[in-house]
């Protein structure tokens, strides 16, 4: 049986779909208006670089993740360099827990990922409200907190299933 390293450029294409989805989905910002959904949102990209930053994916370069960072900033109108920020702060975070972790346990992921994006959030909003004067509402911060927690679970089964493709 064939593998995908035998491919060649499919193999090139199918190791750098993480990116391409980051890219994405910062171009994208898709939300749930559409369904009169007041309280539902979350942030897709935080998901994708924490699970990729983990499992130290080759090639998830952390000067892409600024890129898409700028790119975001630009999109959602926000001032230039804040999910920059952000994104290389899960970075950071990310690579000292794979860093220290003996025996990898996905609860405890699970849970670092809360702290993680919580901690990342609070300095947004701190930044976004102090700094700029934006106006905002506190709630849509826990929300978007909150679902993205809960749909870390969900995508960690897809990004597995993604690399045990890669890697057999």
């Amino acid at each position: 049986m064939s593998s995908l390293r035998t491919k060649g450029s499919f193999f090139k294409f199918y190791s750098w779909i993480p990116l391409i989805v980051l890219f994405v989905s910062v171009l994208n910002e898709f939300d749930f208006n559409y369904l009169n959904l007041d309280y539902f949102s979350f942030n897709f990209p935080f998901i994708l670089i924490f699970y990729f930053t983990l499992k130290d994916f080759k090639n998830f370069d952390y000067f892409l993740v600024f890129l898409a960072g700028l790119v975001n900033d630009t999109v959602v109108g926000l001032p230039l360099g804040i999910s920059s920020f952000s994104y290389i702060l899960i970075c950071i975070f990310t690579s000292y827990f794979r860093n220290i972790t003996i025996r990898p346990n996905q609860i405890k992921d699970w849970f670092y990922f809360l702290f993680v994006i919580s901690l990342i959030n609070s300095i947004n909003y701190s930044i976004l409200t102090l700094f700029f004067s934006f106006n905002l509402i506190l709630m849509s911060y826990l929300v978007n907190t909150f679902f993205t927690f809960l749909f870390y679970i969900i995508f960690v089964s897809i990004f597995k299933f993604y690399l045990k493709g890669l890697n057999d």
